[in-house]
């Protein structure tokens, strides 16, 4: 890969507003990439992997041996430090991080070998899980049968999947925008009393006193909500069932997958939770009735899913990592909290999305609600949990991912500077001051969205060439 600049050709100059800025943007891309300065203002770019609004600092880090106080390296000067937003509406650079530490967690826990998990976790009880949202009214949809013909929707039309009316819905004034905020920001304690439920529903089946439960068995799971296109959560999850101690001891003798099966759909169907509304009345919040339930097989399928309805590892750990950095794109939600009425008004949604953030917004404005929030998640449409969660013991965390990778990053530094024989008597002594956050201007923009794709397209090429050499036979 060449390092060289593309400098864009000036394009003929326009007598319209958009060719005059146009032909503006592009001197501007031209002047930025022939200044003298580009080659190192590319590099602190690259470093941060074309982070979309990356932090600027001033300072400097040095190493030294802590034995001698004897300054062995010294770095001044300016550098950039990536924003760490894990949206890809907001940063594609840091998104694609966090999917990939996103995909080793996951993996981790699927898997095992690695990250302190052992790979005797492939040979437990494990389910793919899927939990939705009640309907709150009817919505336009496009389904197929199971033959593959279209069903009409309920407006008489068979929408195709690009249809921006799917998951609206078909009476705005009916819809029950009330109980779908209730229910979205409740959504966090629903999953809560499903994992209570469903240790309770094992116990039963497997015969033993829930309060032995945690001396016989470890419930642990990886989930990840995702958004439906009628702006509603709902979880992803890996359940699988360890012994007490969690990955590192075997399943009780009477674990087994039809049991997990059994107690997961008896658990969802069994959580119940109230929640006043404005007028006085109470509503039940349930899970939807579509409780979807799949086991998961060992490795070597490299098929999603098997005809028998069976997930494949190989492929679950990318599929979840995926919804994990999703989040909310523009088509669902705002990039960025609500501050004030004009923000709402102003939104770049579709109407539905906005009633709910409308709703969420109004409602956070009475005292019955102060708890729940609602101004400060108005933008998540009342979502108020995390979008990746697990159990303790699950897998390995984010923080031993990043400090293994800082690590990494230190060894390779000691290793290039000849210091690499020193590294138990070197410390790192960092001294940084905020000196602002993004790029000058649009140009600089521009170049550092190309620079990320270049890097992204990159590794892509880097794993397509190694996924096919292991292939070979």
């Amino acid at each position: 890969m060449t390092n060289n600049p593309v400098v864009p050709r000036p394009s003929a100059v326009c007598t319209t507003r958009k060719g005059l800025f146009m032909e503006t943007l592009e001197q501007r891309l031209t002047h930025r990439v022939r200044a003298s300065d580009y080659a190192d203002w590319r590099a602190k770019v690259r470093a941060v992997n074309g982070c979309a609004k990356p932090i600027r600092l001033t300072g400097a880090h040095q190493l030294q041996d802590t034995r001698t106080g004897t300054v062995l390296h010294h770095h001044g000067g300016d550098i950039f430090a990536p924003c760490g937003n894990r949206r890809s509406a907001v940063c594609p650079a840091c998104s694609d991080r966090y999917a990939a530490d996103a995909f080793h967690l996951v993996r981790a826990g699927l898997v095992g070998g690695t990250k302190g998990v052992p790979t005797a976790v492939t040979d437990r009880p494990r389910a793919f899980v899927t939990l939705t949202a009640p309907s709150f009214g009817p919505v336009h949809h496009a389904r197929t049968s199971a033959r593959g013909k279209r069903i009409p929707c309920g407006c008489g039309e068979h929408h195709h999947d690009a249809d921006t009316r799917i998951g609206t819905p078909l009476d705005p004034e009916g819809y029950d925008y009330v109980g779908a905020v209730l229910w979205q920001a409740h959504a966090g304690v629903l999953w809560q009393r499903f994992t209570m439920r469903l240790r309770r529903e094992i116990a039963k089946r497997a015969g033993i006193r829930v309060r032995d439960f945690p001396t016989e068995a470890r419930l642990s799971y990886g989930k990840v909500a995702e958004y439906q296109r009628r702006g509603l959560i709902h979880f992803h999850a890996i359940i699988r069932l360890d012994g007490p101690d969690g990955a590192t001891t075997p399943a009780p003798p009477w674990a087994h997958p039809d049991l997990l099966d059994d107690a997961i759909h008896a658990a969802a169907g069994a959580v119940v939770l109230n929640a006043a509304r404005p007028d006085g009345t109470t509503d039940t919040l349930t899970w939807g009735t579509q409780v979807d339930v799949r086991p998961i097989q060992p490795s070597g399928s490299t098929e999603f899913e098997t005809r028998d309805g069976q997930i494949s590892e190989a492929r679950l750990a990318a599929y979840i990592a995926k919804y994990a950095t999703k989040g909310t794109g523009k088509t669902e939600a705002a990039d960025r909290p609500i501050r004030s009425q004009l923000d709402i008004d102003f939104l770049r949604v579709s109407e539905h999305h906005r009633r709910i953030i409308q709703t969420a917004w109004d409602l956070g404005d009475l005292p019955m609600y102060e708890e729940l929030n609602l101004r400060r998640w108005a933008h998540m449409l009342a979502f108020r949990g995390h979008f990746l969660t697990k159990s303790t013991r699950y897998s390995t965390t984010f923080k031993t991912i990043r400090g293994d990778r800082k690590v990494f990053r230190l060894t390779e530094t000691l290793q290039r500077l000849g210091l690499a024989d020193q590294a138990d008597t070197i410390a790192v002594v960092n001294d940084w001051t905020f000196h602002g956050a993004g790029y000058r201007d649009d140009a600089e923009r521009e170049l550092a969205a190309g620079i990320a794709t270049r890097i992204q397209d990159d590794r892509k090429a880097k794993y397509a060439n190694e996924y096919a050499k292991e292939q070979q036979p």
